[in-house]
């Protein structure tokens, strides 16, 4: 479906998540159900004198790559990926899917085999990306896949998918340069606490952060976006938490999770539905069983879980933490193939306190 609107959205990417310039050597990955935005974008990387590039993706493709591969193709570095992710300047991913459950009948060993085989290529990731060499972006256009899921018309997920963007603001990306402003504030509180304890319905985690650093999220590396996360102390992750929502990786559900934590590390884990899917995951790597990443969700405009967690860990008034690989610019040092995110409501009967203090209460901030 196209809609005016992707112009401005392509050129809020362009100008204010990327900021693309002459010469720049840029990705677009997405599928031909993205089209427009993908045309949006490329026609203004273009006019920017970049060198972009297009890469398609099938989940066909992808599907039968998984059922027929070899372990000695599951296991193969591609070059031509490597040479990509030393050399590309700015990256953008669109989340397109046309079926949402894909990856429902693959082996998750096959899943957990290939991830742990692309290391090499996330390491270098990581590396560029702390180091401002790569920019990058994620983000969504809206299909039919994922507005069922969202259990909506197109019509009106594509609706919620723009709101969400504010592109209807008078300037929106001084609208999201704003909301960084706002972070700035929540940042200098949060990065003065040491101990977090995090208290909800069948929850009660504590994690240090001392010495991390919190990073604002205002459209830069995801739009829309909205968040503040860090990287918790390897080794402190204390007690239990209940995980709210529905988890959803690699095209896979898992229902009903609870996670149980001693002395930072998985102890035990359990799910109504995907069980043997959870298990492979956090058995991927001896960092998939940590936490690298304890985040707080800020765009109050996104109200309504949808199963996509480029939504979903944005909702304000939510938690979330990632089980496996931290981003170095916190300070973390967990290494893992997974990052997976996984989300709390906090809007009802919750509260976080740092050193003994609430600072957060029922979906909100106490400053």
């Amino acid at each position: 479906m196209y809609d005016i609107r992707y112009e401005t959205f392509a050129k809020i990417l362009c100008d204010h998540s990327l900021e693309l310039k002459k010469d720049d050597v840029f990705i677009i990955s997405g599928s031909h159900q993205a089209m427009p935005l993908i045309y949006s974008v490329y026609k203004i990387a273009l006019e920017k004198g970049t060198h972009p590039h297009v890469r398609l993706g099938s989940e066909l493709l992808s599907e039968t790559y998984y059922k027929k591969a070899s372990e000695n193709q599951l296991n193969f570095v591609s070059p031509l990926d490597l040479y990509e992710i030393k050399h590309v300047d700015a990256r953008l991913s669109i989340i397109s899917t046309e079926n949402t459950r894909y990856m429902n009948n693959v082996d998750p060993k096959m899943q957990q085999l290939r991830s742990r085989s692309q290391k090499p290529i996330h390491d270098i990731f990581l590396k560029r990306a702390t180091s401002k060499q790569l920019r990058w972006c994620v983000t969504l256009f809206p299909t039919n896949a994922s507005a069922q899921d969202a259990e909506m018309s197109l019509t009106d997920y594509e609706e919620f998918v723009l709101s969400a963007t504010h592109i209807d603001e008078k300037n929106p990306v001084q609208f999201w340069k704003n909301m960084g402003e706002k972070q700035k504030k929540i940042q200098l509180m949060l990065e003065g606490k040491k101990v977090f304890r995090i208290n909800a319905d069948d929850t009660d985690l504590t994690v240090s952060c001392e010495g991390r650093k919190w990073v604002p999220c205002f459209g830069k590396e995801n739009f829309p976006d909205g968040e503040i996360f860090t990287g918790p102390i390897e080794h402190s992750a204390e007690g239990f938490i209940h995980f709210s929502y529905p988890l959803v990786y690699g095209g896979r559900r898992v229902d009903d999770v609870k996670l149980w934590f001693e002395k930072g590390k998985v102890v035990k884990a359990k799910a109504a539905a995907g069980q043997e899917f959870l298990d492979a995951m956090l058995n991927m790597d001896d960092g998939a069983r940590r936490l690298g990443e304890f985040a707080f969700g800020t765009n109050y405009g996104i109200k309504e879980y949808t199963k996509n967690i480029l939504f979903d860990e944005k909702i304000g008034g939510t938690i979330h933490l990632a089980v496996g690989s931290g981003y170095p610019e916190t300070g973390s040092i967990n290494e893992s193939s997974l990052h997976w995110d996984m989300v709390i409501d906090m809007r009802k009967n919750a509260s976080v306190f740092a050193d003994e203090e609430c600072i957060y209460k029922n979906g909100s901030f106490k400053i």
